[in-house]
Parts: C-alpha cells; sequence; structure tokens
C-alpha cells in the first residue's frame, strides 16, 4: 500500500496544507494518508502553539474534506515525551505497516534541511521523500537539492511543482486574534472551531 506521511504543527490546519495534500494524492497515486500533528516540533520555533487536543480536533475537521483517498489521523506524535523526530515516527510506522511504501511529504523548507534532521539515513531508508515549493524560485532549489541527496545518501526523492497557495498558520493566527473572518484560509467547520473556542484570541481560551 502506498501511504503518505503528512506531519506538521499544523497550528492551525489550513487550505494550503490541504491543496498540497490533494495534489500529492493524486499525482502519486496514494492509497492513503496518515495525518501526523507534531507535539513540540525540533525544527522550528512554535509560537502560540494550541493546545493538543485541539490541533488533533481541527485535523480531524480538515480530514473530512479530502475525499481522493482515506486520511487517517495519528496521535503517534503528540503522544511521545519531548520532542518529535521524523526518523523515531517512521520506524514506529515501519513496525505497524510493515508492507507500506512511505511517501514522506513535505513543502520547500524542510526538504532543503532534511539532510540535517536527526539520523537522516533513517529517514532516506524508511521513505521516499516528497516536496513541492513554497516560493517563486522554489522548484529549481528543489531540483538541485533532488540530485544532491540522491547523490550523496541514496535517497529517494520526488519532487512536484505543485502552485503554492500563499496561506500560512502565521497569517490566520493573527487574524484569529483580530477577531477577523477565517473566510477562505482554512475549511469552514475549522474556523468554525476556532471562532467557538477562541483559539489565539487574547484572554482566550488558548493563546
Amino acid at each position: 500500500m502506498k501511504t503518505g506521511i503528512y506531519g506538521g504543527t499544523f497550528n492551525p490546519i489550513h487550505l494550503g496544507h490541504l491543496h498540497i495534500l490533494q495534489e500529492f494524492i493524486r499525482r502519486l497515486s496514494l492509497d492513503r494518508v496518515l495525518l501526523i500533528p507534531t507535539r513540540i516540533p525540533p525544527h522550528k520555533q512554535a509560537e502560540s502553539l494550541a493546545e493538543a487536543e485541539d490541533r488533533l480536533e481541527m485535523c480531524r475537521l480538515a480530514a473530512e474534506e479530502i475525499t481522493e483517498a482515506p486520511v487517517l489521523l495519528s496521535r503517534l506524535e503528540l503522544s511521545r515525551e519531548g520532542k518529535s523526530y521524523t526518523a523515531e515516527t517512521l520506524e514506529e510506522l515501519k513496525r505497524e505497516f510493515p508492507g507500506d511504501e512511505f511517501y514522506l511529504l513535505m513543502g520547500e523548507d524542510m526538504f532543503l534541511t532534511v539532510d540535517r534532521w536527526y539520523r537522516p539515513e533513517t529517514i532516506f531508508a524508511l521513505a521516499k521523500i516528497c516536496a513541492s515549493p513554497r516560493s517563486a524560485d522554489g522548484f529549481r532549489q528543489l531540483k538541485e537539492k533532488k540530485r544532491e541527496l540522491e547523490d550523496r545518501f541514496g535517497a529517494r526523492c520526488c519532487v512536484e511543482d505543485i502552485p503554492y497557495w500563499k496561506i500560512s498558520s502565521t497569517e490566520i493566527r493573527k487574524m484569529a486574534a483580530a477577531g477577523e473572518e477565517l473566510n477562505g484560509m482554512t475549511p469552514v467547520s475549522v474556523a468554525k472551531y476556532i471562532r467557538e473556542h477562541k483559539l489565539y484570541e487574547k484572554g482566550g481560551r488558548r493563546e
């Protein structure tokens, strides 16, 4: 089974995430996707990080929008103490799904630094690394990095020139904090959840 693995803080998950996910499902003919919210991301600072259960629920709501393939929600990294490392996640998934072929889905910024992650050789051995651009010149950089990773590590890589939607979780958090509508930024169900639970609002349930 061809299984896509899509992880991130998803703080919150938005339509840009879903667009990339849908495109990867179609282009790679994925049979299913594991959506994995991260508890503590090791590669970047988590600004105004909503509680794990809130991010998990927003992912569940967003996953209902995907019709191209089944999207399964995983608590694997949320249940882990400390930082979440992709190498360890892949090892656990391989034990759970030994017959699956894994496709690790990511954006440009992650792909350009993946060889500096914790135990990159394990990552390259257990999954095909699939990336899409997030900038005007991104696809050229991805192709160059693909050649480097294949030459240096024997990595299996795939880069797809998926059109980039200029939506960011940072922008959405600022809009939510200001009480602005999130139309066209997140699925309607996610926007409703953020509003009802006052996520990212100063003095609200989460900040």
